[in-house]
């Protein structure tokens, strides 16, 4: 009788220990997104356009109910006049940009960049952000990367999430996705927090080479979030991309309200 006590008591230990850890891992899974800034009263701007091979009208539909349900202000614009609007850019907290290739006019490119500079917030993925103006370099060196390659066009590929402790992808794993695996060069001084590493199958002389998938960065005051993920909108049905986007939306928001962050770290050794 007290050895069938003991088992039970025993029993109701190691469950009572699962139960705990469990908790722990899905509280840990939600802590980074709890550490960011709410997106309830912030004003964005989402403009896209540009090749409609990425779908930028639907991806614009997909994370406008995710700013809907977040409670924030949004306007949309197909235009990139809209720019030009000083009054409006003025006013933004965040611009979400979904605009492959095509062609930006002067004007308008210093309307961008100087929202940034002043303290609005620059998001976007793949080809919308990354792939936008192809003969513009000072947006391209506000962005902090440009696409170069995706060797073998859609193919299957794995992204690595290397920074288990920023809050955009802390308690998030590894995850598979079947899309363009972009080939990019990258500022090396951008806070790189996933990655992607090239077979070489589609491109022998790249084999091995280690591509920055996710990165944050700083332009001026404005704060600057890329994910190189989302070739189409059903990219994001991946939870952990989704995850990611959702949360680098959030911490790019964040550039007039919170204390400018300070990790640069040279990858290459200097004075």
């Amino acid at each position: 009788m007290q050895k069938e006590k003991y088992t039970r008591f025993v029993q109701f230990v190691l469950v009572v220990i699962f139960l705990l850890s469990a908790t722990t891992g899905i509280a840990s899974k939600k802590s980074g997104a709890d550490d960011l800034p709410s997106l309830k009263g912030k004003k964005v701007l989402m403009v896209w356009g540009g090749w409609n091979g990425h779908f930028p009208k639907e991806l614009t539909e997909k994370v406008l109910a995710f700013f809907k349900e977040e409670g924030a202000i949004v306007t949309v614009s197909d235009s990139l006049g809209v720019y030009t609007n000083k009054e409006l850019m003025g006013d933004m907290d965040l611009i979400f940009q979904s605009w492959t290739m095509g062609q930006i006019t002067s004007e308008q490119e210093k309307g961008l960049l100087a929202a940034i500079k002043n303290g609005a917030g620059l998001a976007g993925t793949h080809g919308g952000l990354g792939d936008s103006f192809r003969n513009n370099t000072e947006y391209q060196f506000m962005v902090g990367g440009q696409w170069v390659a995706h060797p073998g066009g859609v193919i299957d590929y794995s992204v690595q999430v290397t920074d288990k402790k920023d809050p955009l992808t802390k308690g998030l794993d590894d995850f598979d996705i079947k899309s363009e695996q972009y080939y990019m060069h990258v500022d090396p001084n951008v806070k790189v927090l996933a990655t992607t590493t090239i077979s070489g199958e589609h491109a022998e002389w790249a084999t091995g080479a280690v591509i920055p998938v996710v990165w944050k960065k700083y332009f001026g005051e404005g704060r600057v979030f890329y994910i190189s993920v989302g070739h189409t909108p059903a990219d994001f049905d991946i939870p952990e991309a989704w995850e990611i986007l959702k949360r680098g939306i959030k911490w790019a928001s964040g550039s007039k309200y919170l204390p400018k962050e300070e990790w640069v770290s040279p990858v290459y050794p200097g004075q």
